[in-house]
């Protein structure tokens, strides 16, 4: 019997160094793409996957991520007096139903693994996804949503996997691969950041995980792995042969919104994307295109 997946886990603990000084008194996943911020779309995509709970693994200064899906009384009373009826619309994606969403406080930032691992209480023994609100992905079916159907075909662990230059494979956790029928590849093996000359495939995981609670078995060793913290990778390696595990060519555009040059791409398509704002954004590409 496979069980539903209705639990989502959001690491959102780390640091923005990468954009700094924006982030200073701003939490990364706060920053908008357009007009909603990178955590949005990170809950908009899990539940569209019929996800109903949801934790955040939060730090210091992080605050604003609980008081974002919080109800702003004041703020719609105002919106309300002044007729603002589009504005209070907008403030419907981010209400969330009591009680749906907490946060968990890591206290060290000792790696991947470690965020996941202090959701335990959260997790219990259910599946449960990971969506890293740094990677947005522009579909037609959300990604998560296709992760989710995999899942309910297999009962294992599902990972969204995306094709990466073979120079590159040094850069990422990359898959050693069993039978592929070219949309969904049977895992048999991880292997964190191999040299091209050793990589055992050009399969790269990125930031959309459905897994089983097995995981929590051995993320609770708490062992330390690359760059001396709890690699999630780890993990779930030694789970491979165990459970089902799958990779997922899911469909679809990811926009590394951690990288400055990727926040500034899914600026540009997400916009083009939207009937109000398209013909603009078109007109004033040209004229930037024009002057080069």
């Amino acid at each position: 019997m496979i069980k539903p997946l209705r639990k989502a886990v959001l690491p959102v603990a780390g640091l923005g160094t990468r954009f700094l000084p924006a982030t200073k008194a701003m939490a990364k996943e706060m920053l908008p793409v357009v007009d909603r911020p990178l955590i949005q779309y990170s809950i908009d995509e899990a539940r569209a996957a019929g996800i109903e709970q949801f934790c955040m693994i939060t730090g210091r200064g992080k605050t604003a991520l609980v008081e974002y899906f919080d109800k702003a009384y004041e703020l719609e009373a105002t919106l309300k007096e002044r007729d603002k009826p589009e504005a209070l619309e907008a403030l419907r994606a981010s209400e969330m139903e009591p009680g749906s969403i907490v946060s968990v406080r890591q206290q060290e930032p000792l790696g991947l693994g470690h965020a996941i691992w202090c959701a335990r209480s959260f997790i219990g023994d259910d599946p449960f996804a990971i969506l890293l609100p740094d990677d947005i992905i522009l579909s037609q079916t959300p990604c998560l949503k296709q992760l989710a159907d995999a899942y309910h075909q297999t009962g294992g662990n599902v990972v969204a996997v995306t094709e990466v230059p073979h120079e590159h494979t040094n850069r990422y956790g990359i898959l050693k691969i069993g039978e592929d029928d070219g949309r969904m590849v049977e895992v048999t093996g991880l292997v964190e950041k191999p040299k091209p000359e050793d990589a055992p495939s050009n399969l790269s995981i990125i930031g959309r995980y459905v897994l089983t609670a097995d995981v929590m078995v051995h993320l609770s060793k708490l062992e330390r792995g690359a760059g001396n913290e709890v690699q999630l990778t780890d993990a779930m390696a030694k789970m491979i042969g165990t459970v089902p595990f799958h990779g997922l060519r899911y469909e679809g555009k990811r926009f590394d919104c951690g990288d400055k040059v990727g926040f500034l791409e899914a600026q540009i398509a997400f916009a083009l994307e939207r009937a109000d704002l398209g013909p603009q954004v078109r007109e004033f590409l040209k004229y930037y295109c024009e002057r080069l």
